[in-house]
């Protein structure tokens, strides 16, 4: 189930991604009656869009929890790709025109930038997506415990915390940007039982999670309690047939253990544990549209038909998308 690979701490930086373009910031004015100057209209909230909406920028930060007698200090360094859109949120207003939050868990030893690609295809779209690396099995950890994963899903709750404070603090980076009370999680291979425990581990639930998106994931056998036994959030999972670091099986375990919710499973006949997720080569365009179109209906709650994944995820010999326990 351990992802074993590189990757590069991606440096603190603001910038503009290659392609889109900014929402407006609020609705145009209707055409005034002669004599009548009519009022300003409200800003337009523009929870999501499509892919390549938004341009993307980049900040990095560095959130040190509080130290505790079994885990010392836990420092935690976040790269926040959002929708770039200047000034439209410098007053740090919540809920004018924030976006939804995707919280990210990479695999075990890796570090976000593997998965920059992906992440900032979602930002695109609409999403301030925060990715972590986690203090002991990042990619630059010499000797990564891998059994410190049962305290990942506190580490995500926390970064939760803190990034929705900075957005409620005007002047901050992220000022006005996040909408907390839309929060999803996202996570691959190791990252993906940490988020799968967010969502339905009796000791790791994290409340009012909106959505959940398990990347060749397994239910971790080191967590204690029970998975499933209240409703959760919806659930989408991911998983390549070829892949060797964590089998299909293990997948569709976890995804079949899910009865209280709604729960797809996006199948991609060949793929392995890494190409779905990090570069851009087949079949990572579909995972894209299928992630971005599950955000939208059950994050963003854009009113936009799930029909819309399924077409996505239904590409005859490369994917086939299934829910509710039915398997591929």
């Amino acid at each position: 189930m351990a992802a074993l690979g590189g990757g590069i701490y991606l440096a603190a930086q603001a910038s503009a991604g290659p392609s889109g373009h900014a929402a407006a910031a609020g609705a145009p004015a209707k055409a005034s009656k002669a004599g009548v100057t009519p009022s300003p209209s409200a800003p337009v909230p523009h929870p999501s869009g499509s892919l390549g909406d938004y341009p993307v920028a980049q900040r990095s930060f560095t959130f040190t929890k509080p130290p505790s007698a079994t885990l010392g200090v836990r420092v935690l360094h976040v790269a926040v790709r959002f929708p770039d859109v200047g000034s439209a949120h410098a007053s740090g207003v919540p809920g004018t025109s924030a976006f939804p939050l995707i919280v990210f868990a990479p695999g075990y030893r890796q570090c976000s930038a593997s998965y920059n690609i992906l992440l900032r295809q979602w930002a695109s779209a609409g999403y301030v997506v925060a990715a972590v690396n986690f203090p002991r099995t990042n990619c630059h950890v010499a000797s990564p415990d891998e059994s410190d994963l049962v305290n990942q899903p506190a580490d995500l709750a926390f970064v939760i915390r803190q990034l929705d404070r900075l957005s409620s603090e005007p002047d901050r980076p992220l000022a006005g940007l996040v909408n907390a009370s839309k929060v999803a999680v996202a996570g691959h291979s190791d990252g993906g039982d940490t988020v799968a425990a967010m969502a339905g581990m009796s000791c790791c639930r994290y409340p009012g999670l909106r959505a959940a998106i398990v990347l060749a994931g397994a239910e971790w056998p080191a967590f204690s309690g029970t998975w499933f036994t209240a409703p959760t959030a919806p659930v989408l999972f991911v998983q390549g047939t070829a892949d060797v670091w964590n089998p299909e099986a293990t997948s569709l375990q976890l995804y079949q253990a899910d009865t209280s919710g709604a729960r797809y499973y996006l199948q991609l006949t060949g793929a392995d544990h890494f190409t779905p997720y990090e570069g851009d080569s087949a079949p990572e365009p579909i995972v894209v549209q299928v992630t971005i179109d599950f955000l939208d209906h059950y994050l963003a709650g854009d009113g936009l038909p799930i029909s819309a994944m399924r077409r996505a995820g239904g590409v005859a010999g490369v994917s086939g998308l299934v829910s509710g326990g039915q398997r591929p």
